[in-house]
């Protein structure tokens, strides 16, 4: 049994079901979850808990759910969603989460190929989701549905409104008190405790099989590193089927204790984040960088005195906040000019983006730009990088408080074995590993090496202190036709570094230069052209104003400028790029539904401007199809702009 394990199971804690009813007894009325419904706050403590994973679990078991038997669950964060897990968890089955924005076709592999037999969505747009396909779907029995409204007229004998779930299983547990008690008992660590599928970012998806050992483990290893305690609060936003979440909000929940908050809506995350105030946030790069845009631009509307006094300020914390946020040594000067700063500008500026009560936030899924990292932990934010894959609980590396580097993931976490192979890539070994893929043994042999290390597929190096820097997909890295490396992820993320630049696809594998498609960010570019009298009609519109080429132009040189002095990729500066006539989507299968390119796909659909790109032209025309939320096809043309960067002399490394 792997080490980190080995503690819970000493316990008596082995899986998430005795996790639960620990805390029920041992701190019965301690809160275990929120959900803002209608406006108002709602609290359920560690015993309703305790009580309604009771009645869920007895009520699959009247139902028929059996050993084995895995449920699908669809839809926003809720509490009765997060419940369910544990309840199949209970009964030896292994629940199945879903990303809730997906459409009913690209559900269906999933549910095909894990044979589902019972589902939970949230609410009615889940439940026609379901119908849609369910004749596709031969082994799905029961479709289970959190929220009522809506169904009145549904009268499908399949379909079954959770709290009459739940009284079905009060009156099952009532004449069976021994039974889910010795179902519990059953459950070992070894045993599938949550099955994730992968992005198929260039393939079909892959169900990871996690153990409760697994997830039991990393969340353990999380808490040590971060000294997290049952009094802290996590709001719960991201999608339940993202690894991370499931490590969050659900894994380090159970271990720490603490309390976890879901949001009314996706709409109300930002004045939820702010009501609730957690003390534990994880957000991707992207939302960081939508948070410090608002700020930046209600700057812009402020008086000249607050502007003056937020940059003087702002200045300050860049020259010493950080340190003071590490405990270094600070002039009493500086620290004075902080402690000014901290009442008026900093503080009230945490309050504002809800993280005035913050011990921990995490950024993951893509690299964060330094100046970005900087500004936050130089306001007093303890802003820190991780790094893992689903097939490792999103837990392979961490940031320990003082070895907080903006350029590195951080170093091995507890338990956790971090090796380069000779090609880059970075292999890892530890008790957080995926015990398989989903009836695929094929893809599990080809993943795990004989030595039993896991093939990220990241290419990177560990610095002179043992901190992980990854550079790219190894896959994705490859050659310029003048033998220089090129790595388009490592160009991509610095792109996206700049707020006005949200997607960045580049090209230039076997080829004599690198060129990029950009996406900008509509909110972003939008402000900086209305307060430029720069007028507009939509997204397409203000790409083609020759004003945002030059700005996004301005961005691609700064980038050409940076990457000149690293020797590394120097040789990967941009060439020339176009500003794309629309967003890449995932429902238009450009992107992931975890927001990663789907890289080929983008190249293979937009060939002729790819080839437009390389030819010398100076624009192309393209029509292109997209698909609406509700389903409906439309097109879009435009007549795309090609523009060449200026490049810059590299500077060689002295002999």
């Amino acid at each position: 049994m792997p080490t980190l394990a080995i503690k819970a199971d000493l316990d008596g804690l082995h899986t998430f079901p005795r996790l639960l009813f620990h805390h029920a007894r041992t701190r019965p009325n301690a809160p275990a979850m929120r959900e803002k419904d209608l406006g108002i706050w709602q609290t359920w403590s560690w015993s309703d808990v305790s009580e309604r994973v009771r009645a869920l679990a007895c009520g699959l078991a009247a139902l028929g759910f059996k050993r084995g038997d895995n449920l699908a669950i669809i839809g926003d964060n809720r509490p009765h969603l997060y419940m369910m897990m544990t309840a199949v968890q209970c009964l030896g089955g292994v629940p199945v989460p879903l990303y809730q924005d997906a459409v009913a076709n690209e559900m269906l592999f999933v549910l095909q190929d894990a044979g589902i037999r019972f589902a939970l969505v949230e609410d009615q747009e889940q439940v026609d989701k379901m119908l849609e396909i369910k004749d596709q779907i031969g082994s799905l029995e029961h479709i289970l549905y959190d929220d009522p409204r809506g169904m009145r007229h549904y009268t499908q004998t399949f379909l079954h409104d959770v709290h009459e779930l739940m009284e079905m299983g009060r009156i099952h547990d009532r004449n069976h008190p021994d039974f889910l008690n010795a179902e519990v008992e059953q459950g070992h660590y070894d045993d599938v405790s949550v099955m994730l599928y992968t992005s198929g970012t260039t393939g079909k998806p892959k169900g990871v099989c996690q153990t409760h050992a697994a997830f039991i483990s990393a969340a353990q290893g999380g808490i040590a590193v971060d000294k997290m305690t049952a009094d802290g609060d996590i709001l719960s936003y991201l999608p339940m089927a993202w690894v991370g979440d499931h490590l969050f909000s659900f894994a380090q929940a159970l271990v720490a204790g603490f309390t976890i908050n879901c949001p009314e809506s996706g709409e109300t995350v930002m004045s939820d984040l702010r009501e609730i105030g957690p003390t534990y946030y994880f957000a991707p790069p992207r939302v960081f960088e939508s948070l410090l845009t608002s700020v930046m631009i209600r700057m812009e509307d402020a008086g000249p005195l607050k502007q003056k006094m937020f940059h003087h300020f702002m200045a300050v914390a860049k020259r010493c906040g950080a340190s003071i946020l590490d405990g270094k040594s600070v002039s009493t000067a500086d620290r004075f000019q902080y402690w000014l700063g901290n009442l008026t500008i900093y503080g009230p500026l945490r309050n504002v983006l809800g993280m005035s009560r913050i011990r921990v936030a995490y950024t993951a899924g893509a690299a964060i730009g330094p100046e970005l990292f900087s500004f936050y932990r130089s306001i007093g934010i303890n802003l820190k990088q991780l790094y893992g894959q689903t097939e490792t609980c999103a837990y392979v590396c961490l940031q320990p408080d003082g070895q907080v580097k903006s350029d590195t993931v951080g170093a091995p976490a507890p338990g956790v074995e971090i090796k380069i192979a000779d090609n880059g890539e970075v292999l890892v070994k530890g008790p957080m590993l995926l015990k398989g893929y989903y009836k695929r043994p094929d893809a599990t042999a080809e993943t795990i090496n004989p030595e039993g290390w896991f093939m990220t597929g990241d290419a990177g190096f560990l610095d002179e202190d043992g901190h992980l820097k990854i550079i790219d997909r190894a896959k994705d890295v490859g050659k310029l036709v003048n033998g220089a490396m090129y790595a388009p992820n490592y160009i991509e993320n610095k792109l996206k570094f700049f707020q006005h630049i949200k997607e960045a696809v580049c090209f230039g594998a076997d080829r004599d230069m690198v060129c990029a498609f950009i996406n900008i960010d509509i909110g972003a570019v939008g402000n900086w052209a209305e307060r430029r009298g720069i007028a507009y009609s939509g997204y397409t519109d203000l790409v083609a104003k020759p004003q945002v080429c030059e700005l996004i132009q301005q961005c691609v040189e700064e980038v050409n400028a940076a990457l000149a002095n690293d020797v590394m990729v120097a040789d990967s500066q941009i060439h020339r790029f176009l500003v794309l006539h629309k967003e890449l989507d995932p429902d238009d299968d450009e992107l992931t539904r975890t927001r990663k390119v789907r890289r080929n796909f983008v190249a293979e659909k937009y060939k002729v401007l790819v080839d437009a790109l390389y030819e010398g032209k100076a624009n192309q025309y393209i029509e292109t199809e997209v698909k609406f939320e509700d389903g409906r096809r439309g097109k879009v043309s435009a007549d795309l702009k090609i523009v060449d960067a200026k490049t810059f002399p590299i500077a060689r490394k002295a002999a």
